[in-house]
């Protein structure tokens, strides 16, 4: 496989992923973004924790869809997250996930 090859089946990925991106979007409630994922969930809970003075994140969230173009299953259950990076956590308003009708 060329380079060439590569960098158009990675584009075609990343182009499904956000079609299905866009197509889900409006089940979920929350958007979560941590250093290494972009998540989608209907609940979320960020708790900081601290262990030997170091404080880390633990990020629970249920009913969840994953960014994740490697990702073979995007939904998850349950999805568990432990992070000493920062976590967004916003919340859809109804006018953000309303997507047009076609």
């Amino acid at each position: 496989m060329s380079a060439e090859d590569l960098e158009k089946y990675e584009t075609e990925m990343e182009l499904t992923l956000y079609r299905e991106y866009r197509d889900v979007v409006g089940i979920f409630k929350y958007v979560v973004e941590t250093d290494r994922r972009f998540y989608l969930c209907n609940q979320v809970d960020v708790k900081a924790r601290t262990e030997a003075g170091d404080v880390f994140f633990e990020v629970s969230m249920s009913d969840a869809w994953v960014w994740d173009m490697y990702r073979p299953a995007r939904f998850a259950k349950n999805v568990k997250v432990l992070t000493f990076k920062d976590v967004n956590v916003e919340e859809l308003s109804p006018t953000e996930i309303d997507l047009p009708k076609s």
